[in-house]
């Protein structure tokens, strides 16, 4: 078995240890567990949150012991609060993406959470553990996208997080529950029959459980094969007339991976992550960077932003139906519209969270500037996280053209948020839920994870 692709990423996962990890990784996925608390802590204020909450508490549990985001005094069995705050976290699209595309922390952290309230007091992990845990259930992600040239760019099938997050889960929990390298392989398997969501869900209330589902799912497959559950041994193989992993991708080349020796380079160190500055679709925050580049030229230009000297608006932007929505209904429709996220930039001058209320999406002037959108899409473009860009141009009545572009958002990988945005955004957003103090307690606890003798406490 440890000539296997299989085999070898399930001996990887059980013999890597702490000191694999370089500080550049220990660093980068510390911000990574900051930023994916504070969007589960606001996300744990929206509808769709309440709804799988009063779910999970109507389903009969006999260990209630891991906690809620947003939720104090509230704990569910350890498997349901993964699934619940796998779903705030992605409640309102405000969680890290990486490249190939996926959502890494929010499919993995939550179990961890869970997974580490549930152990006994004699066996409870300490901080290094945790860090651990997270960077294999990150790299499995990595590894498995990489084996298809298909994931690099924006999906069209399945939303990424609902089939490499569930394994990556799974990877993840078998790494912090000491399972066996046999075990560890098998929790790659079950989770593989658990994973997959079609993208036609994206832009619905439906989209978050990918996420829920995910980080649950990996974690019940861990708990299956650490109860002696038994899977396909080659699952992650390519095997000719019986698809295994290779289900998902129509191209699918997979490669062994490395048992770690004295060194193991983990892609975190060679990929950063992006984190959002605004809860929508990442595509969104190239299109936003564009309109108030442009917005702050109609300014200069006209000395005040006046929507009637625009008589059209030019988006280019990469061919991506289900993020190329010309008059949004709803929330979750809004966080995956180039336009309204275009027009709400040019109209407001900044896209917040309560740009995606109600009654922001339903304005009248933003709809008057959503009538005047013309989308084009240059061959340039690619719809890959790594290549594409947007660019928004105003044609004037008067005849004059205003343009801004944007080929690196603030805050993509390659140009990274800074640690003072980084830390304003996780206080505001767990400002919705905490007093100050345990704001700062979290902070200082994820800064110092290294030390913490129970990471449970997290």
């Amino acid at each position: 078995p440890e000539e296997t692709v299989t085999g070898s990423f399930a001996s990887f996962i059980h013999a890597v240890r702490p000191e694999h990890l370089s500080k550049t990784v220990r660093q980068r996925s510390k911000r990574m567990i900051l930023d994916s608390i504070g969007v589960g802590l606001v996300g744990s204020t929206t509808h769709v949150f309440n709804i799988a909450l009063q779910y999970c508490r109507e389903l009969y549990s006999s260990v209630a012991v891991s906690s809620v985001y947003g939720k104090p005094g509230v704990k569910l069995s350890p498997t349901l609060a993964a699934f619940t705050n796998g779903v705030a976290t992605h409640s309102m699209d405000f969680d890290d993406t990486w490249h190939p595309a996926t959502h890494p922390s929010g499919a993995v952290l939550p179990a961890l959470l869970a997974a580490s309230q549930m152990l006994p007091p004699s066996t409870k992990p300490n901080g290094m553990d945790f860090l651990l845990a997270f960077n294999v259930g990150l790299e499995v992600q990595g590894r498995l996208m990489h084996f298809s040239t298909e994931a690099h760019d924006i999906p069209k099938r399945f939303h990424p997080p609902s089939v490499v997050g569930t394994m990556g889960s799974a990877a993840a929990t078998a790494k912090l529950l000491s399972l066996s390298t046999a075990q560890c392989a098998h929790a790659l398997g079950i989770a593989a029959s658990l994973a997959g969501a079609p993208m036609a869900n994206a832009a619905t209330q439906a989209k978050p459980l990918h996420i829920g589902n995910a980080t649950r799912l990996g974690f019940e497959a861990a708990l299956l094969a650490a109860r002696g559950m038994e899977a396909n041994p080659l699952i992650l193989d390519d095997i000719p007339g019986c698809s295994g992993f290779s289900a998902f991708y129509s191209v699918y080349q997979p490669k062994p991976l490395s048992t770690p020796s004295d060194h193991h380079e983990f892609l975190l160190e060679k990929q950063d992550i992006a984190f959002k500055r605004f809860p929508a679709h990442l595509g969104m925050h190239w299109v936003v960077d564009a309109a108030l580049s442009v917005r702050n030229l109609f300014i200069n230009y006209a000395g005040s932003f006046s929507p009637s000297l625009i008589r059209t608006i030019v988006l280019k932007i990469p061919v991506s139906k289900y993020i190329n929505r010309p008059f949004p209904s709803s929330e979750h429709q809004a966080r995956h519209s180039f336009q309204f996220n275009a027009c709400t930039a040019l109209l407001d001058g900044e896209v917040g969270l309560s740009s995606f209320t109600e009654s922001s999406i339903h304005r009248q002037e933003l709809r008057e500037l959503l009538d005047k959108v013309v989308v084009e899409h240059p061959e340039d473009n690619a719809a890959n996280f790594d290549k594409m860009y947007g660019e928004v141009a105003l044609l004037l009545h008067s005849g004059d053209v205003l343009t801004g572009k944007c080929d690196t958002f603030y805050g993509h990988w390659r140009k990274p948020l800074s640690k003072e945005s980084l830390l304003k955004k996780f206080r505001s957003n767990a400002s919705h839920v905490l007093p100050e103090e345990k704001i700062e307690t979290i902070i200082t606890m994820v800064d110092n994870l290294e030390d913490l003798s129970d990471s449970s406490q997290l």
